[in-house]
């Protein structure tokens, strides 16, 4: 912790700028007189260790399971405090006593050069999918992060998102386009199926992403398969969304939730890059002033989604441009939302999704299994329901 603070202030002073010394305080939960202390000059107290520890005698245990894929310094504190010694200290100790004596194992890693881009030429784009946490009633929330990263600065924007469809990414790159003031020269994306399409075993970006390109004044570049270091900044980014772990059973809402994604996307912005020894929203401070204008308002908002809000009627329907959809008859009377994406129509109720229907210029467009639950309140045979049912939806099929 004092030696990423030094180094942060070291950056500091080297770009000229006077730090915020309540908010270092705060962030590194340490008294501000002492973040200026350490501004001024202060370089930590010097370094006494030569007494023995009581974790000498794990040292080699300590290693060993180090070296077991997925383990972690904490998993192994408590590995070794519940199994084999209960007065081996706090967990901070022993933190310290691994990282001052290095006995987490180094990576192995394959060498291949690092991709490093002009200001405003490059951003690259990824999806942080199926990511799940429980608030504190225990309520499962299930969804995913777009993260948009500035190759140049490693700036980034999280987008939240409870699905992935081509709508929204147009929505999560717009809002990462207004969020850092501007358009870069190329955007990286991965194969994403919203993005790219499969043709005779080659990859094509379809049509309506191109246009979007188009429109947006960016070409569009594919990480290559199976060589997922070329998209590299993206997913050592990643791993900070790690963070968002320690929030299991700490808050309540869906705004709660993307209020904490906010607060980790700022902290991944002003914590020391390790590729760059610099604070992301530092070299972002040059590299805005090289990306391009966004278009016109009209171009944006013809490619946002527009959501609309609407009652669920006593038949169990919904009402969209003129036609009728079904929907669950528990929702009966409730608000629910409806979005329109790639010519279905997607029914929420707060988050969750309901229902989905290909839209359609028939009248009224019943599912099955809505028509026959609602028929099922009437009636109670279920095999007169059900023949019923397939009678009359075979009629609306036939008239409507």
């Amino acid at each position: 912790m004092e030696m990423a603070l030094i180094t942060q202030l070291k950056i500091y002073r080297l770009a000229n700028i006077k730090p915020n010394f309540s908010a270092l305080a705060r962030e590194y939960d340490i008294d501000r007189r002492t973040v200026k202390k350490y501004y001024d000059g202060y370089e930590g107290k010097p370094s006494t260790h030569d007494k023995p520890s009581k974790l000498d005698p794990y040292r080699e245990l300590i290693q060993e399971k180090l070296r077991i894929k997925g383990t972690t310094i904490r998993s192994v504190y408590e590995f070794i405090y519940s199994e084999k010694d209960s007065s081996i200290g706090s967990y901070s100790n022993f933190f310290k006593y691994v990282t001052r004596n290095k006995l987490v194992p180094k990576k192995c890693e394959k060498g291949h050069p690092r991709f490093e881009t002009a200001p405003g030429h490059q951003a690259q784009v990824d999806w942080k999918e199926d990511l799940q946490i429980a608030n504190k009633y225990g309520e499962i929330f299930t969804f995913q992060v777009f993260d948009y990263k500035l190759g140049h600065s490693r700036y980034c924007h999280f987008s939240y998102k409870t699905t992935k469809t081509r709508q929204d990414v147009f929505d999560c790159l717009i809002a990462s386009f207004k969020a850092t003031g501007g358009v870069p020269t190329e955007i990286l994306f991965d194969n994403m199926a919203s993005v790219v399409d499969l043709k005779d075993g080659r990859r094509h970006v379809n049509n309506r992403m191109s246009a979007f390109a188009d429109d947006f004044h960016f070409r569009i570049r594919l990480a290559k398969p199976r060589h997922p270091f070329t998209k590299g900044k993206v997913e050592v980014i990643n791993k900070f969304l790690d963070w968002l772990l320690p929030y299991e059973g700490e808050f309540e809402t869906e705004d709660d939730l993307i209020a904490i994604l906010e607060k980790i996307n700022r902290k991944v912005n002003t914590q020391v890059c390790q590729a760059t020894g610099i604070p992301p929203l530092l070299l972002f401070q040059k590299e805005k002033e090289y990306l391009q204008p966004l278009p016109n308002q009209k171009v944006i908002e013809s490619y946002l989604s527009h959501n609309r809000q609407t009652i669920v009627q006593k038949d169990s329907m919904i009402t969209y441009k003129a036609s009728k959809y079904s929907v669950p008859s528990a929702y009966i009377g409730k608000s629910v939302w409806c979005r329109e994406t790639e010519e279905k129509l997607y029914v929420y109720y707060n988050t969750e999704l309901i229902t989905v229907h290909n839209l359609s210029k028939q009248k009224l467009n019943y599912h099955k299994e809505h028509y026959t639950e609602l028929l099922s309140h009437l009636i109670d045979d279920k095999d007169t329901v059900a023949s019923m049912a397939e009678a009359n939806l075979r009629q609306m099929d036939t008239f409507l």
